[in-house]
């Protein structure tokens, strides 16, 4: 009669431990039903569910596995499963899964106990737990930190509005951003990312600051204010803008363009998401001078905004069709993905206002980056604790990765 047991093997990690525990069992023809290992600090922690056949004394394999994790230094422990245990664990696997990711500048115990409790009240059991975020030293300032944790977590929320509610409002009260996503192929092989340019890819609201030059400062960021969160409709208001900016010189737009300054993250971002292959765009409601600027800045292949009128050197206070408002960038996207071949699950959109709400539900992986409340509250996943870069934290991707590291 055969027979099913869990070995739990903990100690010291040291090279060749799984070989040799696998040679014993290899000896007496035993089968692997499941496995997992995970090294914290040096320290093993490793399982090896097995099957024993009838025609082998299971005391004799546990035996001969004892005696090598004595040899190795190592602690053993065995757990017997029944059949029928091991049937029900094999019809869960179909399941669904779900990744939740934890994004914060330094990871805390409460920060985790509140993840897990709300995963556990919603019904989600987790399966693994991995840290993304590279090693931190002990006397690096917050402020400067990054860290992500990633839960593997099975089964399906009784409530998914009310689970990503709860989690909106624990990232508020910590200051942290909690992202929940289905587990499927489409999160692992997406291979287009569009960006909102003004508070998304700069710190700035470009047609802002061109009010400034124009000495309509704070009428226009009152207007810009209101349309970013979902206030006024953003063509009214972007003509509004637009047309108290009338007699600006052309001179202006590079004396503005040459102060932006690229929001955190945005460099390696792109970086990263060239080597591995994604198309880039911008969809911006801004202004085609500038958003070319950053296009040449970061090897970006597409760029759609806004063009300004300018005659006898000066800008006329309207922009030239067509506007790219909401509904375009939706368009634009989807028409992106078409041109590439790529289905709408393959695709990222990325930005901070309520004109890019369209794009970033449309869009499989939709991220509010510091954007305004109504803004995040509408996004599928948003980020406002970190920079662009832990972007990459939602797609799995680890710090190791990183092309600094990657070269052999």
């Amino acid at each position: 009669m055969r027979e099913i047991v869990l070995i739990n093997i903990t100690g010291e990690d040291r090279p060749g431990l799984t070989a040799a525990i696998t040679g014993v069992l290899a000896q007496r023809g035993v089968n692997i039903l499941d496995i997992g290992q995970a090294v914290i600090h040096d320290t093993l922690s490793f399982g090896i569910l097995i099957e024993i056949p009838g025609e082998e004394g299971a005391s004799a394999v546990l035996k001969d596995v004892l005696f090598m994790g004595y040899e190795l230094g190592q602690q053993v422990r065995f757990t017997p499963v029944s059949e029928a245990d091991y049937e029900q664990w094999v019809a869960g696997q179909g399941k669904p899964r779900h990744i939740v990711t934890l994004l914060t500048r330094k990871v805390s115990a409460e920060q985790l106990h509140r993840v897990s409790s709300i995963t556990a009240k919603y019904g989600l059991n987790i399966d693994q737990i991995d840290r993304l975020s590279g090693r931190r030293p002990l006397d690096m300032p917050d402020e400067l930190g990054k860290g992500c944790i990633e839960f593997s977590v099975r089964g399906e929320p009784d409530d998914p509005a009310a689970l990503r509610a709860e989690f909106l409002s624990v990232a508020q009260a910590l200051n942290v951003d909690i992202a929940f996503q289905r587990d499927s192929v489409f999160r692992r092989n997406r291979r287009l990312a569009v960006f909102d340019m003004d508070s998304t890819l700069i710190e700035a609201e470009v047609i802002d600051e061109l009010a400034k030059a124009a000495g309509v400062g704070e009428q226009v960021a009152a207007i810009t204010e209101r349309a970013m969160r979902g206030e006024l409709d953003f063509r009214a208001s972007f003509t509004e803008r637009l047309a108290l900016l009338r007699g600006l010189p052309e001179s202006a737009l590079a004396e503005i363009g040459a102060q932006l300054r690229l929001t955190e993250g945005a460099e390696v971002l792109f970086t990263e998401l060239k080597r591995l292959g994604y198309k880039t765009a911008i969809l911006s409601g801004g202004f085609t001078y500038f958003a070319r600027q950053l296009q040449a800045r970061l090897g970006i292949d597409y760029v759609f905004a806004n063009e300004l009128q300018i005659i006898d050197g000066q800008l006329t206070g309207v922009a030239v069709e067509p506007i790219v408002d909401a509904q375009r960038k939706a368009d634009l996207l989807r028409q992106l993905a078409e041109q590439e071949g790529l289905r709408l699950e393959q695709t990222i959109a990325v930005g901070d206002g309520a004109n890019d709400l369209p794009m970033l539900g449309l869009a499989g992986l939709g991220v509010a980056f510091r954007a305004k409340p109504l803004v995040k509250q509408s996004a599928k996943q948003a980020i406002s604790t970190l920079g662009l870069d832990g972007i990459l934290y939602l797609l799995g991707y680890r710090d190791r990765d990183g092309a600094a590291r990657a070269e052999p």
